[in-house]
């Protein structure tokens, strides 16, 4: 007999899923509920033989043998996930944020009641990154992860590579409904940041809460940080970032100067990319459309199937981990000053007094002298110290906006213990 499906949640991702069913009738699935609030709105067609239903206890307790949750958010969701896997049933899910902060709770909940929690769809949505680890890298030791996690900041920060400034572009973002109408999720890094939180979980065995983990917007960067990043030989990406150091996991999410060889500069629009280094196999690299109902809806319905085939993983072995930031990495300062002498000097001196040699200077002309904007490029360094160099700094006269930090990419930093 086929497993009985319901999906909670018809929006976009769970319109795609059930199309999905429906028209390719796959072997072992048969999807028979839907829920949804005011469900009349959303019924459907060409799903003649499904029972809607705006009941979701009455879902919970039918015969169904997986729930889809892509209610999205945290409440239903999380106690509706809970109920199911309490009773036996297995759970598919494409909710990050329920994943990140509560998914060792609830696969522990599955393992107990003989069920299975799979999310792949939660991160880098069509693209197989989740199922990739689980099954192609099993047999690797993972050392690094890093990534471009989030469709909506890509996009925005990709087209100010032509001029464009933030604002503008955010606009455009939300025009074409790639961005919410409070991008805060997307913008400020928080999205990306649980889907590190779980890929560390998967590919690093490290036990860590989303908000160890900090988080740097991209709120601050202009059109003209991608002119002076294209002198330097970069570009700028939204990126992710973790790997294990003594113990620790060393992990930051943030806008960052990419060069232009690194395959992370070559992703644009809303596309995702996710490069895993093995310990024996090297470098592999995730690549596509990491949003839209669509690919979503196929990550939701591969994990339909590798539960019907009876080859959905189990739960990997994890630790708790301490977290820190500590990358000893290049940084990228943009400064807007009101110009006179001195200022060079000043900055020389605070970064001198915490041990950070200057790199490079770069100013372009164009500009008015009360709102000048130059550049300062550091040697490697850690991030406590440069901070600690920035606030001696915060309350010089000739400040005329707070400047802008940026980490510039390196292939292997160093890290501080």
């Amino acid at each position: 007999m086929p497993l009985k499906v319901a999906i909670l949640g018809f929006g976009t991702v769970g319109a795609s899923a059930a199309r999905i069913l429906s028209e390719r009738n796959l072997p072992g699935l048969a999807l028979t509920h839907v829920y949804n609030r005011n469900v009349a709105r959303k019924r459907v067609d060409w799903l003649p033989s499904v029972i809607w239903t705006e009941d979701l206890d009455a879902v919970l307790a039918s015969e169904a043998d997986i729930i889809v949750e892509l209610i999205g958010g945290l409440n239903p969701a999380h106690d509706s996930v809970r109920r199911a896997l309490e009773a036996g049933k297995s759970v598919v899910t494409a909710n990050k944020k329920l994943i990140a902060l509560h998914g060792i709770e609830l696969e522990s909940i599955a393992r107990e009641s003989g069920g299975h929690l799979l999310y792949g769809a939660a991160v880098a949505g069509g693209i197989p990154v989740i199922p990739g680890l689980q099954h192609g890298l099993a047999g690797d030791n993972i050392t690094r992860i890093e990534g471009i996690l989030n469709g909506t900041s890509n996009f925005i920060l990709s087209r100010m590579e032509h001029g464009a400034e933030y604002a503008e572009e955010l606009a455009e973002a939300q025009r074409r409904g790639y961005a919410e109408a409070d991008p805060t999720e997307d913008v400020d890094g928080f999205d990306a940041r649980s889907k590190l939180v779980i890929l560390a979980r998967l590919a690093l065995g490290a036990n860590v809460s989303p908000d160890e983990i900090n988080c740097q917007s991209i709120r601050q960067v202009g059109a003209i940080d991608f002119a002076y990043a294209k002198d330097l030989g970069c570009t700028i990406r939204p990126v992710a970032r973790a790997d294990v150091r003594n113990g620790n996991l060393v992990a930051l999410v943030g806008p960052m100067l990419v060069p232009f060889n690194s395959p992370l500069a070559w992703s644009r629009g809303t596309e995702n990319m996710v490069l895993m280094s093995g310990q024996y196999g090297g470098d592999v690299v995730f690549s596509g459309h990491g949003a839209g109902g669509n690919p979503t809806a196929v990550a939701v319905v591969s994990d339909l199937r590798a539960i019907a085939a009876g080859t959905a993983p189990r739960a990997v072995q994890i630790a708790p981990a301490a977290v820190t930031g500590e990358f000893e990495l290049r940084h990228y300062i943009r400064f807007i000053v009101k110009d006179r002498p001195g200022i060079v000097a000043e900055i020389a001196g605070a970064m001198a007094a915490q041990g950070i040699n200057i790199d490079s200077l770069f100013q372009r002309s164009g500009f008015g002298k009360d709102k000048l904007p130059f550049v300062v490029t550091t040697e490697p360094c850690v991030n406590s110290r440069l901070k600690l160099a920035l606030a001696r700094m915060q309350n010089a006269d000739w400040q005329a906006e707070p400047p802008l930090d940026l980490q510039i990419l390196e292939p292997e930093p160093s890290v501080v213990a």
